[in-house]
C-alpha cells in the first residue's frame, strides 16, 4: 500500500459542508501528492452530494453506500475500500488546519501502541470545543441525567464523563473523544475490526475507541493538531427524534462492555431521570419566558423515556453487528 492516509468522510445530505471540508482537507501539509487517498462515502443522501463531488472533485473517490446505515455503518464502507496504512475518519463538518492531519500521524508514529490520534477541536469562533470525555458508567450517568455535574462543573467526581479537570493543553492518553476527527492506525482495526454498527449514530466511536483500550491500545490526543468543528446542527434541528437514540445508545455501549447487570442498572436510572426531567421542564414552562421551548423539552425527554422503556438490553446485544475484516486488497 503506497497510501499513507486514507481520508474517509461521511456525508448525508451534507452537500453544503462538503467543499469546505474537502478543500481542508486537500491543503493538507507535508504529504507527497500520492500518499493521501480521499475517499467521500455517501449515505443514500438526497441533495446530489455525490454528483457534486464527481463534478468539482475528480481525484476524490465516491462510494455510494446505497442507503443510510448510520455513521459507523458509513465509515466503515470508507475503510472497507481504502488502501491507506491509517485512516483519518473525517466529519464533514469538521475541517482541518493545514498541519493538523500530519501532527496526527506524527503523533501515531511517535507511539506504537496508540491506535488513535485525536486532535484538539475548535468552535467556528475559534474557542476551544471540549471534546475528551470518560467512559459512561452508570454513576457518570447519573452526574449527567440527575445535573450532578452542574454543582461541580470543574469537579472531576461530579464531571467525569465531560472529562474534567483536563483543560485540552497537553499531549496525553485518554479515555475516548468524540469522533468528529479520528486518525486510526490499520493494524488496530486489524486486530479489533471495525466499528459496530448498531449504534447507527451517537455512541459508535465510545464503543470503538473502548475495544481498541481493551485490546492493549491507547488513545492519544494531539492538541497541536487541531480542527474546526461545527458540530451539533442536524442534531439541534431533529433533537426530539434524536435524543432517543442516543439515550439507548448509552445502555447499549454498557450491555456490550460492561455487562447486561450494569446495562440495567443504567436503564433504570435513566427510565427515573428522564420522568423526573420530564415533569421539571413542564413545571418550568409556567415561569415567564421559553414556555415552549421548555415544553417542547418536556416532550422529548418523555418520548426518549417511552423508546427506552421498551428496549431490553439482551435485545441490545443481539443486534450486535460487525461486518468482516480485514478485506481482500
Amino acid at each position: 500500500m503506497s497510501v499513507a492516509v486514507s481520508v474517509v468522510i461521511v456525508s448525508y445530505n451534507a452537500r453544503n459542508l462538503l467543499a469546505r471540508c474537502l478543500d481542508s482537507v486537500l491543503a493538507a501539509e507535508g504529504f507527497g501528492p500520492d500518499e493521501l487517498e480521499v475517499i467521500v462515502v455517501d449515505n443514500a443522501s438526497t441533495d446530489d452530494s455525490a454528483g457534486f463531488v464527481r463534478e468539482h472533485y475528480a481525484h476524490v473517490r465516491v462510494v455510494e453506500a446505497g442507503r443510510n446505515g448510520g455513521m459507523a455503518y458509513g465509515n466503515n464502507v470508507g475503510m472497507l475500500a481504502a488502501r491507506g496504512r491509517w485512516f483519518l475518519l473525517l466529519n464533514s463538518d469538521a475541517f482541518p488546519d493545514p498541519a493538523a492531519i500530519r501532527r496526527l500521524l506524527d503523533g501515531l508514529e511517535q507511539h506504537p501502541r496508540a491506535a488513535m490520534a485525536v486532535p484538539r477541536l475548535r468552535n467556528q469562533d475559534g474557542t476551544l470545543q471540549r471534546s475528551v470525555r470518560g467512559f459512561p458508567s452508570v454513576w457518570r450517568l447519573a452526574t449527567e441525567f440527575l445535573y450532578l455535574r452542574k454543582v461541580g462543573p470543574r469537579s472531576g467526581a461530579l464531571n467525569a464523563f465531560y472529562g474534567w479537570p483536563f483543560a485540552h493543553d497537553q499531549e496525553r492518553d485518554v479515555e475516548w473523544a468524540m469522533g468528529a476527527a479520528m486518525l486510526v492506525h490499520r493494524a488496530a482495526v486489524d486486530e479489533i475490526g471495525l466499528m459496530e454498527e448498531s449504534f447507527f449514530m451517537y455512541g459508535e466511536e465510545v464503543d470503538w475507541q473502548r475495544r481498541m483500550q481493551r485490546a492493549g491500545w491507547s488513545v492519544r490526543f494531539i492538541p497541536g493538531a487541531e480542527v474546526v468543528h461545527l458540530g451539533g446542527g442536524s442534531s439541534r434541528e431533529n433533537w426530539g427524534r434524536l435524543y432517543p437514540v442516543q439515550v439507548v445508545n448509552h445502555v447499549r455501549y454498557l450491555a456490550l462492555n460492561e455487562g447486561l447487570p450494569t446495562a440495567r442498572r443504567a436503564r433504570a436510572l435513566l427510565l427515573g431521570a428522564l420522568a423526573w426531567r420530564s415533569v421539571l421542564y413542564r413545571v418550568a414552562a409556567f415561569a415567564p419566558g421559553g414556555g415552549a421551548a421548555r415544553r417542547q423539552r418536556a416532550e422529548g425527554f418523555a418520548r426518549a423515556r417511552a423508546q427506552l422503556a421498551s428496549v431490553d438490553p439482551a435485545r441490545l446485544v443481539s443486534e450486535r453487528h460487525l461486518p468482516d475484516w480485514p478485506p481482500a486488497l
